[in-house]
């Protein structure tokens, strides 16, 4: 069973630890890639948008940041909408799961805010297995919304969610 929480200090070490692996080892990102000291500050993160912990077993087996529209860490969110960012799952937990069970928490968890009438996330075009996923969970492309990180060559897909 996965349990989604709000992290707190003392799991930031190894939301940074799982948040690493799971990027570089997918082959997402090389340790100096500048994207990867965003991805590495969860103290910023956390005081700046929501991050979560997916536990397994016990143990933090995936980290993820929430955010909401007009916030420091909304890249797509419009009004009515939750945006997830940086979902990470813990190598050693990969394809057990747990990747699916935090959407499914984040969808059950959206569901119950006011006002929240969608989610929507970007991810990169390269980022094949997180595509079949939320396909999988009812997430459609908004190709309209698709964007270029600045200075970069680099297409991110929009995926939403009506709730």
């Amino acid at each position: 069973m996965v349990t989604l929480r709000r992290a707190v200090p003392a799991d930031f070490p190894e939301v940074r630890r799982i948040t690493q692996e799971a990027y570089q080892r997918a082959g997402h990102f090389a340790a100096d890639h500048p994207y990867m000291s965003v991805l590495e500050d969860v103290e910023h993160r956390a005081e700046h948008a929501e991050v979560w912990v997916a536990e397994a077993a016990g143990q933090v087996a995936a980290a993820v940041t929430l955010t909401f529209a007009g916030q420091p860490y909304t890249e797509i969110a419009q009004d009515g909408e939750l945006e997830f960012r940086m979902l990470a799952v813990d190598p050693a937990h990969q394809g057990s799961g747990v990747g699916r069970a935090v959407v499914r928490a984040i969808i059950e968890h959206a569901r119950q805010l006011h006002g929240v009438e969608a989610i929507s996330i970007t991810s990169a075009t390269f980022m094949e297995r997180a595509h079949g996923l939320y396909a999988s969970l009812g997430f459609r492309r908004a190709p309209e919304r698709d964007w270029r990180v600045p200075g970069e060559d680099v297409l991110l897909w929009v995926f939403r969610l009506e709730l």
